[in-house]
């Protein structure tokens, strides 16, 4: 799995700074859900994580840390603005991290339901299955219901990474904080790989295109 190495890079002053005349202008807002620390590195909760670092690496956008309890950068895919967001707010205060990036870019409340992407894990799913959905409910995933609480709006657009179901003996706690088997990890890494290309097609095709694309069910093998 992709690490969160090098994500605290820093600014001379440690902070991410933006230009004043590139306030509010058009850009998509993408958030990975995850808990700040090594100790969460490649757990199934902070898959989000790792596909936010595999779009930086990918469109060499530069993961800093920022002034809203977030690690994250400005970057362009297909012409088209992208800043990446990575909540250090952990897990459940994912929201508050989520309204000061909407606030900070000055996006306006028209353009949330189609420019704000916010990419996590769901065990409802199978490992390294993918969907995308423009608006829902949190389905019991405490990050997505904080979003809700803070925005109080359902209209935004997710992307849902599969983690496997919990087995029985297991806490869902335990499960979502665990690391993937080895069997697990080649359908957990295909799954990142194909939540980063969905992301890409989102901001440069449209999300009608993209859940066309991707919602299938023969969504079996990892595109890239």
């Amino acid at each position: 799995m992709l690490r969160d190495d090098g994500r605290a890079v820093r600014n001379d002053d440690g902070m991410v700074q933006k230009d004043d005349e590139n306030e509010g202008e058009n850009m998509y807002i993408i958030v990975g859900l995850g808990n700040p620390g090594r100790q969460y590195d490649a757990t199934r909760h902070n898959i989000g994580f790792e596909v936010v670092d595999k779009i930086s690496i990918d469109h060499d956008v530069k993961i800093k840390a920022m002034k809203l309890d977030a690690y994250g950068g400005e970057g362009f895919i297909a012409g088209q603005k992208i800043v990446l967001i990575k909540p250090t707010t952990y897990m459940n205060l994912s929201g508050t991290a989520v309204r000061a990036a909407l606030k900070y870019y000055k996006m306006p409340k028209e353009d949330v339901a189609a420019k704000l992407i916010v990419v996590y894990d769901d065990t409802d799913l199978p490992v390294g299955k993918i969907r995308i959905r423009e608006r829902g409910t949190a389905g019991g995933h405490n990050g997505i219901k904080n979003i809700l609480y803070h925005l109080e709006t359902e209209d935004f657009v997710r992307v849902r990474i599969g983690v496997g179901k919990r087995p029985q003996e297991r806490a869902q706690a335990d499960h979502v904080l665990s690391r993937f088997t080895k069997e697990e990890m080649d359908d957990a890494v295909g799954g990142v790989l194909t939540a980063a290309k969905a992301l890409e097609d989102v901001v440069a095709h449209g999300v009608a295109y993209a859940m066309n694309k991707y919602n299938g069910e023969g969504m079996d093998k990892p595109i890239g």
